[in-house]
């Protein structure tokens, strides 16, 4: 690790809305840490990433300010193998390790994590190797809850953003599939399967084809507009989902990474049975395209708050 990390000075601007740019240092702040305390107590080095999990970075300022009012938290931590973590007690230690660090970072900016609860394998991953989940909820109800996703094999968050992308676009097809019927679900259902779309939709966006770009790119942007302005009614709300189901969204998310991973005989449809090595692998093509993207974002973020464009 080139440059050892430090927690932000501040996390919220003064009007409350979280800072992109500065939650994603706080993470890997969080990993850096819990890496030191396993490492000296394994007597082994072990390095542990971390980075921001969601979209709300894709549509945050010109200097990482959400421009709507984030109340989860997600990242994505990336875990070595074929190290001491390959052992179940040696993984408990390291979450203890990280709600403990979770709770001490979060505490400086007021918010209180409590009732940490971890283990469950998360569907549409690696069967020999599936990603777990560790969950904090927030005692004075600021936010709802925290939740980070441990992925296996520690490659950049660039990689592991894109990677599990594959996962998510899995678990929105269950609603959106176009075999079946339209799924009646609860209006709050219906919002988290939105925002999905859209952020999948804006972390593949330079990955999209042409084709696909002019049908979909309407349909996204009068989305994204009406989630800024407030979508609250559940008519519209059902009325959204409809309007991505019938115009088969998942269809062209899907194709984006189905063809660079096929070229490497990966088949993104069953991500299960691929090989535990190829977790969180990311074809060149994607990186550049995708990973160029999202990096330049960050980049320009610290740029623009060094220029204090707040």
């Amino acid at each position: 690790m080139s440059e050892i990390p430090k927690l932000p000075e501040r996390l919220l601007h003064d009007d409350g809305k979280f800072n992109l740019y500065y939650l994603n240092e706080v993470y890997k702040t969080v990993a850096y840490k819990a890496s030191i305390q396993l490492s000296k107590e394994l007597k082994e080095e072990l390095t542990i990433t971390a980075g921001i999990w969601g979209g709300q970075y894709l549509i945050a300022n010109e200097a990482g300010k959400a421009r709507t009012n984030i109340v989860r938290l997600y990242c994505l931590v990336n875990l070595p193998q074929n190290t001491p973590l390959d052992k179940k007690e040696n993984l408990e230690r390291l979450m203890v390790f990280y709600h403990q660090n979770v709770t001490n970072a979060f505490s400086n900016y007021g918010f209180n994590f409590v009732d940490p609860r971890w283990g469950e394998p998360i569907p549409y991953t690696n069967k020999e190797r599936p990603t777990t989940v560790l969950q904090m909820w927030e005692k004075n109800n600021r936010l709802k809850f925290f939740r980070a996703f441990y992925v296996w094999n520690n490659r950049p968050w660039i990689d592991s953003v894109i990677y599990d992308t594959i996962r998510n676009i899995k678990v929105i097809k269950e609603m959106l599939n176009r075999d079946r019927r339209p799924v009646k679900k609860p209006t709050e259902e219906y919002k988290f399967l939105l925002q999905d779309v859209l952020i999948i939709f804006y972390t593949l966006y330079d990955a999209l084809t042409p084709g696909f770009h002019e049908h979909a790119d309407p349909i996204m942007k009068d989305l994204m507009q009406k989630f800024l302005s407030g979508l609250h009614d559940p008519e519209a709300v059902e009325e959204e989902y409809l309007n991505i189901y019938s115009n088969a969204i998942v269809y062209g998310l899907e194709e984006a990474l189905e063809g660079p991973y096929k070229k490497e005989g990966l088949d993104i449809k069953d991500v299960e049975s691929w090989p535990v090595e190829k977790i969180n692998w990311v074809p060149q093509e994607l990186k550049e395209n995708v990973g160029r993207s999202l990096t330049d974002r960050f980049n320009n973020f610290k740029i623009n708050l060094k220029n204090n464009k707040t």
